[in-house]
């Protein structure tokens, strides 16, 4: 497949993670306004997140890395086209679903103990387990999302999948709003939230998760394949995807516990900001929002290649073609790089003005949304290592090899602790949450030099020259034109007192002059991946 054939593959599921991503954000928005994003906006942080961290360290991981590869092989390799292997693992890992919903919901109070911050009072952490109890049954719904969509991904129905989120945002926006028109709630005070909208918020954000899931049903059934539960699981080689699940579940273990630590530092200082008066938030939801929005290019472009590439990579591994294996590593990198670097430039730069006038609104003040732009810039700074990173992992992946994925997180997560260690005990109360963003890019630069070298020795030439001349290009092309559109922008804040005005002011000169200034200096460079990108986005409106 060319390079514009992988681009137009993609372009659907693009499509649905920008309509997501965009509707996601404005899900954030609204919760912020709602709760603020101090001490209270965290107990529904901490509530809401913690179902998926529960749900990708035991299972998410493992069926994410495993599913699609093994369905395919089941694919080739059985005379049914593998539906009794997908039969067999969807009711395996169905009941697994269920054992692990009931007991994490059995134990909210000890998760959220877990991952809130030692400075927490106990009425603090009685929100935030209240709000847990409604969250927690999400569990189960994002298996089922994942499973499905895996199953769509292997029959190259790619689409759906990135599509779903939407139902899952517009049925948690209405919930935000109603709370946010007849709700009220002390941002620093979560004791003033009663426990009826407690359960209108957590059974909302329950209910969009769901929703997200069961809407596949149909476009599973319309690949031609239907469901029947299989108990008699033996022979059908399910033992070598468990197997490779051990190494994924440690690869999520390790990768989990970074993130435990940076929730019970966060957390613990939004309850010490309110302590100190500092005035505007620093703790776990402004580094969740700020995250949001480092993962937005990262999600749109390279989540929609690789998924396109993954089953691709896999039959060209099995079929020993590693010349194709490495062509299409190759692709993946540089045209996720034509987005990639580009985005990180104008995040890190223009993040603060973005957030201002995107949150900065009821229980959110300038202050609190100028901070997580701070934040963001400070993930920024990793956004690219972190995507060479995500698209190296996936040449081990194509060889059923999650052994080698493991042991590079490990390192990632142990630097990452390391580093967060010396943000808590070096920097002040102010500057810690942007020293959490800086410590988790750090890690990634580590991780991306680790897995690109590893992967390197497996496969010997992958294409380093070329992507590394891409990347440079793309790098020169994004710094100039980042540099022009924050010098003509600029004076755009000064003159424009209101914060929100200015700040939209900025972002349409920041974004008119570096997307001119970009797609002008890359063209002159030659970056070929930019012209293909371009030629069939062309071609796509033009149809």
């Amino acid at each position: 497949m060319s390079s514009t054939g992988l681009v137009g593959s993609s372009a659907v599921m693009a499509a649905g993670t920008v309509v997501s991503r965009l509707l996601g954000f404005v899900r954030s928005a609204v919760f912020v306004f709602a709760l603020g994003s101090q001490l209270t906006g965290d107990t529904y942080t901490v509530a809401n997140t913690v179902p998926n961290i529960v749900y990708i360290l035991l299972l998410g991981g493992a069926l994410n890395a495993v599913f699609v590869p093994q369905l395919v092989r089941g694919m080739k390799s059985h005379s049914d086209g593998g539906k009794a292997y997908a039969d067999g693992l969807l009711t395996m890992t169905g009941v697994a679903l269920v054992v692990l919903t009931l007991v994490a919901t059995a134990a909210a109070p000890l998760l959220v103990r877990l991952y809130s911050g030692s400075s927490w009072t106990a009425a603090d952490r009685e929100v935030s387990i209240q709000f847990a109890y409604w969250c927690l049954p999400q569990i189960l719904f994002y298996g089922i999302y994942t499973m499905l969509g895996q199953v769509l991904n292997a029959r190259g129905r790619f689409g759906p999948m990135m599509w779903a989120p939407i139902l899952n945002n517009i049925v948690a926006i209405a919930a935000a709003t109603a709370f946010l028109v007849a709700g009220q709630v002390d941002k620093t005070d979560p004791s003033t939230i009663s426990s009826g909208w407690i359960a209108w918020l957590g059974i909302g954000s329950t209910l969009g998760v769901a929703a997200q899931a069961i809407i596949l049903v149909p476009f599973v059934r319309a690949t031609g394949y239907h469901y029947t539960p299989r108990w008699d699981v033996r022979g059908l080689g399910l033992r070598k995807a468990a197997d490779l699940a051990r190494w994924t579940l440690g690869f999520v273990a390790v990768n989990q516990v970074a993130f435990l630590v940076v929730t019970r530092v966060a957390t613990g200082l939004s309850r010490e900001a309110v302590t100190a008066g500092l005035g505007y938030g620093v703790g776990i939801t402004p580094y969740q929002n700020a995250y949001l929005f480092f993962m937005l290019p990262h999600s749109i472009v390279t989540v929609s290649i690789v998924t396109a590439l993954l089953p691709r990579m896999s039959g060209a591994a099995v079929d020993g073609r590693f010349r194709d294996l490495v062509a299409d590593l190759s692709q993946g990198l540089r045209l996720s790089g034509v987005a990639v670097v580009p985005s990180a430039v104008f995040l890190g730069v223009f993040g603060p003005a973005l957030l201002t006038l995107l949150f900065a609104y009821q229980a959110t003040s300038t202050r609190d949304a100028h901070y997580m732009g701070l934040i963001l810039a400070g993930f920024c700074v990793g956004l690219v290592p972190f995507t060479v990173h995500h698209v190296s992992l996936r040449g081990f992946y194509s060889f059923d090899d999650t052994r080698t994925p493991f042991l590079i997180q490990a390192v990632i997560a142990a630097v990452n602790i390391g580093l967060i260690v010396v943000v808590h005990l070096t920097l002040p109360l102010r500057w810690e949450t942007v020293g959490l963003a800086l410590a988790f890019s750090g890690s990634f630069v580590v991780g991306c030099a680790l897995s690109v070298a590893t992967l390197r020795r497996r496969l010997g030439d992958v294409d380093a020259y070329r992507v590394v001349r891409t990347y440079v290009r793309l790098a020169v092309a994004s710094g100039l034109a980042g540099l022009a559109a924050w010098l003509v922008s600029r004076p755009v804040g000064w003159v424009v007192d209101d914060a929100r005005l200015g700040s939209l002011g900025e972002l349409v000169v920041a974004a008119v002059v570096m997307g001119l200034g970009y797609a002008w200096l890359a063209r002159r460079m030659r970056v070929t991946e930019l012209t293909e990108v371009l030629d069939t986005v062309r071609a796509r409106l033009g149809r």
